[in-house]
């Protein structure tokens, strides 16, 4: 047996038994959610509670692209504070979950269609901590990060995604953090008070791209979804580069025909960001509990 062989017998052993987990797509919005106590956290962690305690958490941040594929494999991931101009109060917050290096086996061995590198360097970005610490405060869990290869299309993507399935059948909670409409170059602040940025407002073309997408996947219509450059010109102003876009197709990808979507967070900030987020689930309790969310059960 090679070495590959012996990592993913490794860590199918170590998660023998589990129920399959659900899916999640988050919109991560700002880094500022990991400290505030707002609509969109409650409703992470409302979702949280919903969830069998993960074995582990994957996840495929927008926030680290690379030449490649390529998966964190520390047992010590650091907490990487990537961004600027924010208070102290936010650059404080560590997330000490451990790394896994079984689960670290299992993806590169799963992911047949690329080769996947191994990265000691990385950690977890905000796209991942600052959901997690509301999620998952214990910082107990072990979390993994998966790279957003940068020279791959949007439909690569999608098909890369679709071989992780084995791992929401051994406990794996799979995580794509990002946001369906992301254009921060025309982000509209109009209030500067507390809280003032997480106040709904969208502007028209970002309303309609989030309804087009949801449509879109309430239908499955997962190949125009992948394919998103052939939209409309709302699509293209939502996603005016990939990668916040490209973590919700990871989810996508995952899906199974009998499975259901439900929306939460349903909201747009600063009149283009969507903090629009979902699960997908065969555990209908699960379900219902999200829609309970979306419409304020909080």
């Amino acid at each position: 047996m090679n070495q590959k062989e012996t990592n993913n017998r490794d860590a199918a052993d170590a998660f023998d038994g589990s129920e399959m987990m659900p899916v999640l797509f988050i919109g991560h919005g700002s880094p500022m959610n990991a400290i505030e106590d707002n609509d969109f956290t409650k409703g992470w962690r409302q979702v949280a509670k919903t969830l069998p305690k993960p074995k582990a958490v994957l996840c495929i941040s927008a926030h680290w692209e690379t030449p490649g594929t390529l998966v964190t494999a520390m047992e010590r991931p650091q907490t990487i504070h990537d961004f600027g101009g924010f208070p102290q109060a936010l650059f404080d917050v560590q997330y000490p979950a451990p790394g896994s290096p079984w689960l670290t086996g299992l993806v590169k061995a799963t992911m047949q269609k690329t080769i996947v590198g191994l990265n000691n360097d990385w950690g977890l970005d905000h796209g991942t901590w600052s959901v997690l610490v509301q999620m998952f405060p214990a910082a107990d869990i072990p979390v993994v990060q998966l790279s957003l290869d940068y020279t791959k299309s949007a439909v690569e993507h999608y098909a890369l995604a679709k071989e992780l399935f084995a791992l929401r059948q051994q406990g794996v909670l799979i995580i794509g953090s990002g946001n369906m409409v992301h254009n921060l170059g025309r982000l509209v602040i109009k209030d500067n008070g507390p809280g003032g940025f997480n106040k709904p407002f969208g502007l028209d073309w970002a309303i309609a791209a989030n309804e087009l997408f949801k449509s879109l996947i309430n239908d499955n219509r997962h190949s125009e979804l992948a394919d998103y450059l052939l939209l409309d010109n709302t699509v293209r102003l939502a996603v005016p580069t990939p990668e916040h876009y490209l973590p919700l197709l990871y989810i996508l990808a995952l899906k199974q025909e009998i499975e259901t979507v439900s929306y939460f967070n349903d909201q747009i900030v600063g009149g283009s960001l969507a903090m629009t987020s979902l699960i997908i689930d065969t555990n209908l309790k699960n379900a219902q509990y999200a829609r309970q969310i979306s419409l304020g059960g909080h």
